[in-house]
């Protein structure tokens, strides 16, 4: 066969492939399934907002949104997990969340009462046993044994400070025991 000859062979065999859809009629190709998406526990779920993390971290402050001022709300990161990192002030304490950016669980979060908002309250005061209760209606689920408890005052002014182990969660804790009031409380998701 001379070169010529291969040529034409070549040419008429991809002619009659591009006439034919390679050998796929428009009945074989509506057979063939197209491509389904991946279940829904294979996809990743999207990102909860910024304006999501903000509503989460005021409703479980217990705080409408009129009563936060100085909000910042950043993208960060909490060992592995994607957070944004919620803060804001009220005309008590300042607050700050950890929000998984993809649960919307909160993985941490921090309140502190300011000082001179804690004198201008009424005295209620309150015994050991009374400010467990008090951490244990923040903490469903927890025990009276899951809580440590102990009386301080290295800075002269009196307080309970504690600690509670509870499922995946870590707290610390200052309690005024003139009033009853939670000054100080961190949560943190342990690793």
């Amino acid at each position: 066969m001379n070169r010529s000859t291969i040529a034409c062979c070549l040419l008429a065999l991809a002619a009659l492939l591009s006439l034919s859809g390679c050998g796929q009629t428009a009945e074989s190709a509506a057979a063939k399934p197209a491509a389904q998406p991946a279940p829904a526990s294979q996809q990743r779920a999207a990102d909860i907002s910024a304006d999501d993390a903000l509503s989460i971290a005021l409703d479980h402050a217990g705080v409408s949104s009129n009563q936060a001022y100085n909000v910042k709300i950043d993208r960060d990161r909490d060992a592995s997990i994607p957070v944004y990192d919620v803060e804001f002030e009220t005309d008590y304490g300042d607050y700050d969340f950890e929000i998984d950016m993809r649960s919307g669980n909160i993985v941490g979060s921090d309140y502190e009462v300011k000082d001179e908002w804690t004198r201008r309250q009424d005295r209620h005061p309150v015994s050991m046993d009374e400010a467990k209760a008090i951490v244990l209606s923040k903490v469903p689920g927890a025990s009276p044994q899951d809580v440590q408890i102990w009386r301080e005052s290295d800075d002269g002014a009196p307080r309970y400070e504690g600690r509670l182990f509870t499922g995946t969660m870590y707290y610390e804790f200052e309690i005024d025991p003139d009033t009853g009031i939670i000054l100080d409380w961190n949560a943190d998701k342990r690793k």
